[in-house]
């Protein structure tokens, strides 16, 4: 939004400096976003007279002038323009004067011989436009030695000011001085416009078929007029906030539209078909040539103002060329509606039209001003362009918009933050034009003026009536259950100004912040960093899949199924993110890239209620393992999954010894994807999956088309126990070595391993710390049905040097235990 400061001036009386009102207007809620002046940038320009302007005695297209600014000193300048003459008046910049149009700093210098002491400038170079043709002709009596910007009338600064959705009357100018009388900057000029009496019946009526997208409007002929262009105060005011002006009668509907947020539309009443214009919804297939000269096709949720024969106009937005007033208009009709917001903000978007009308009405204007809006607009019409008046045609009726609101006195303080008095809070709500209805020493009630339309609004107007007389209806807590409330005080506050609003800073909850990421995302987090530390791609992909593969892959139930699907394939949510890892590696594999390591955490979906919902750490291997200098490249298989799975849990705090590993995959979930000889599943007691890894089942491999070997994993995130907090003690670091000793054990090829390493472990916990599996071994030195597991177990004395004997007797208790849990013996 836009204003001059000599626009402001007609409603505000003010001595304020423009940097008063650029400050009072950031207080008060209406962020200035710039200020254009002029004035000040063309300051140092002065009117002068040219005495003499003779032939430069060195340079053919140059002119040696002798110039008077007015202080009884005549200075030399030398100047190239065609039009510089003796007698002329002409506008000199002095030494030391920035021109706008060139970006240099004069400067006394000589030309050609000849002392220069100034410049003589055309419109380009002060910026003023394109004419460059030669220096500016002032008229014979422009004043000698006054600054040109001031009687140019350029010394009036544009201020532009950014408008919130919900303040609509800040996008009149009569809006913005009442904000600034009422902070106390000047005050607001009366707004009375004399009641304009027709002299003839108006040729045009209203027919309004669409009561809710209009409910009031009011027109008005003026006969006899003239259209030309406009005078050019009115041109000036225009042009400074950008406007192009057009002709007289535009450019008095551009006016009001800013002057106090009313817009207009004129029609030329003889280019009307028929007597009624109709205010309906669009038909369709109609459209009209628009005044951006652009067809329109309007749509039946339009709301049109058209004739007998065709639409004129999409109501409240952009009138059409068809009705438009010219040069040669002689009778035009005055349009002064009120429409509702939402439909002018759908219409608006739906064709993507923007205009200073729709931007006012999509906010809401003033329903009460229709009447003294239509006068004014009428009587600046005849003013300008003659003419006589009809009576006043109507349509609908003017709304009940009364409403009233309340505000607490001590919502002031508790809520906003500012000490305010109760007289000051509501001698800001009576500036702003607020009626008080009724007060007390607790709180005041009001009556909204109508141009308020962001006060007590329709969620509120229910509530008003029910306010007691002598205060606001009261709320248990906060604002919510008496809506006006927050606005009042929000009024109060930006009026007394925001800036005095004592700045405090928020409680703080703890000396030490709080993490980031709760214990669950950090468990992801952590996750995803180990796999991809162990070589993995991490990937992001759908969590829904095609119906019949994700029965592959576990239960499917119809709850799971999605109603509108993105693509027919994609219709039921996954069972596991193996799923998807799967077939991404099989569209690698078809593309030549047969060996992949892919890794998620993603969602497993078993049922449609939140426990349903697994968070998985999933992860593949396909084909072949990497090569490397070590070892060479060989097939991945179950026990690549098995290593990838521990790392994470290892890395998420588990407890490794407190694990255990059963060949129950199949069983232990609903799926049935891995190798029921090849897999595992991996448990923290006996009841608590923490997750489960092995082969993908041959079957599976082969429909998915994996030329190779492929082995998977997934490792439960929510099962995972969150791990004690526990305060940190001093570190164990006993002073003596550690001993490691080794045992071979012959032992049935069906016992698992994990057994004997746990017989081993607590054979003797006070100086066993550590049993760890180095070697397996199977070959015909061996009994049938037999292996020979090797194991390390470390020793950890604390308190003494062990003795030999105390060694040996640790051993057989090894030995011994080992024996009782699996029934293994010692190999000699």
């Amino acid at each position: 939004m836009k204003f001059s400061l000599s626009w402001l001036k007609q409603h505000l009386e003010t001595d304020a400096s423009l940097e008063q009102i650029t400050a009072a207007l950031n207080t008060i809620g209406l962020e200035v976003e710039g200020v254009e002046d002029r004035g000040a940038a063309l300051a140092p320009f002065r009117i002068a007279h040219v005495v003499e302007a003779v032939q430069h005695p060195n340079a053919d297209r140059l002119r040696a002038c002798t110039v008077d600014v007015g202080d009884g000193t005549l200075r030399s300048v030398v100047c190239g323009a065609p039009n510089a003459r003796t007698g002329m008046k002409a506008v000199l910049g002095l030494p030391g004067a920035y021109v706008p149009g060139t970006g240099i700093t004069l400067k006394v210098g000589e030309i050609r011989g000849v002392k220069s002491e100034g410049m003589m400038c055309s419109s380009r170079e002060l910026g003023l436009g394109d004419d460059h043709e030669g220096i500016i002709d002032l008229p014979e009596d422009a004043p000698v030695g006054q600054p040109y910007a001031t009687w140019a009338g350029l010394d009036d600064p544009v201020v532009e000011i950014a408008i919130t959705p919900n303040r609509g009357d800040a996008l009149a100018i009569r809006g913005i001085a009442r904000d600034l009388a009422a902070a106390g900057l000047g005050t607001l000029k009366p707004f009375a416009p004399e009641k304009v009496e027709g002299v003839y019946p108006a040729p045009l009526r209203w027919a309004v078929e669409d009561r809710e997208a209009c409910p009031w409007v009011l027109g008005r002929a003026v006969r006899g007029v003239k259209n030309g262009p406009s005078p050019k105060w009115l041109q000036d005011r225009l042009v400074s906030i950008g406007l192009r002006p057009i002709n007289a009668l535009v450019d008095i509907t551009n006016f009001f539209t800013y002057d106090l947020g009313r817009p207009l539309h004129v029609f030329d009443a003889r280019k009307v078909k028929g007597n009624t214009l109709f205010l309906r919804r669009a038909r369709a297939g109609e459209s009209y040539l628009a005044l951006n000269g652009k067809e329109i096709a309007v749509t039946p949720e339009d709301l049109v103002i058209a004739d007998s024969e065709a639409v004129e106009s999409l109501a409240g937005i952009m009138g059409g060329e068809h009705s438009g007033s010219d040069e040669n208009t002689s009778e035009v009709f005055i349009e002064c509606a009120l429409f509702d917001p939402v439909r002018i903000a759908l219409s608006g978007r739906r064709h993507d039209l923007r205009s200073d009308a729709r931007a006012r009405f999509e906010r809401g204007i003033d329903p009460a001003l229709l009447p003294a809006a239509l006068d004014a607009a009428t009587a600046m019409v005849i003013a300008l362009c003659g003419g006589e008046p009809s009576t006043v045609t109507e349509g609908g009726a003017e709304p009940a918009w009364q409403r009233q609101a309340g505000l607490r006195f001590e919502r002031i303080a508790g809520l906003g933050g500012a000490e305010i008095a109760p007289d000051a809070a509501v001698g800001i709500l009576e500036r702003l034009g607020f009626g008080v209805v009724a007060r007390d020493a607790e709180a005041v009630t009001v009556s909204v003026p109508s141009w308020r339309n962001d006060i007590a609004g329709a969620g509120a107007l229910a509530q008003a009536p029910e306010l007691p007389a002598g205060k606001a209806r009261a709320a248990a807590e906060g604002c919510a259950a008496v809506e006006p409330e927050c606005d009042l005080l929000e009024e109060v506050l930006r009026i007394h100004g925001l800036d005095r609003i004592p700045p405090v800073s928020l409680p703080v909850a703890s000396p030490v912040p709080l993490p980031a990421l709760t214990a669950k995302q950090g468990r992801a987090v952590l996750a995803r960093r180990v796999l991809a530390a162990r070589g993995m791609l991490d990937c992001v992909s759908f969590g829904f899949l095609d119906g019949k593969v994700a029965a592959r892959f576990g239960e499917t139930p119809a709850a799971l199924r999605l109603d509108n699907p993105i693509s027919a394939d994609l219709d039921q949510m996954r069972p596991t993110p193996v799923a998807s890892l799967l077939l991404a590696a099989a569209r690698n594999a078809a593309r030549g890239w047969p060996d992949v390591a892919l890794a998620e955490l993603g969602a497993a979906y078993r049922d449609i209620t939140p426990e349903g919902q697994l968070a998985v750490a999933a992860g593949i291997r396909i084909g072949n393992t990497p090569r490397h200098w070590a070892a060479p490249a060989r097939a991945v298989d179950a026990m690549d999954a098995k290593g990838d799975t521990l790392a994470v849990l290892a890395a998420l705090g588990v407890p490794m010894a407190a694990l255990s590993v059963t060949i129950d995959a199949p069983d232990a979930c609903p799926m049935g994807f891995y190798h029921p000889g090849r897999s595992g599943v991996v448990r923290q007691g006996p009841k608590t999956v923490l997750a489960t890894f092995g082969e993908i089942h041959p079957r599976l491999r082969e429909e998915l088309g994996l030329p190779g070997a492929a082995v998977g994993f997934e490792v439960f995130l929510d099962a995972i126990p969150e791990p004690k907090r526990r305060k940190k003690g001093a570190p164990d670091l006993p002073a003596f070595q550690p001993l490691k000793r080794d045992f071979a054990f012959l032992v049935d090829a069906s016992v698992p391993a994990e057994n004997l390493l746990r017989a081993a472990r607590g054979a003797e916990r006070s100086l066993i710390t550590e049993v760890a599996l180095f070697d397996r071994y199977a070959g015909d030195k061996l009994p049938e049905g037999k292996v020979s597991l090797a194991i390390e177990v470390t020793l950890q004395p604390r308190e003494r040097s062990l003795t030999d004997a105390e060694i040996e007797a640790v051993g057989e208790k090894v030995v011994a235990a080992v024996a009782k849990a699996t029934g293994a013996t010692l190999r000699g």
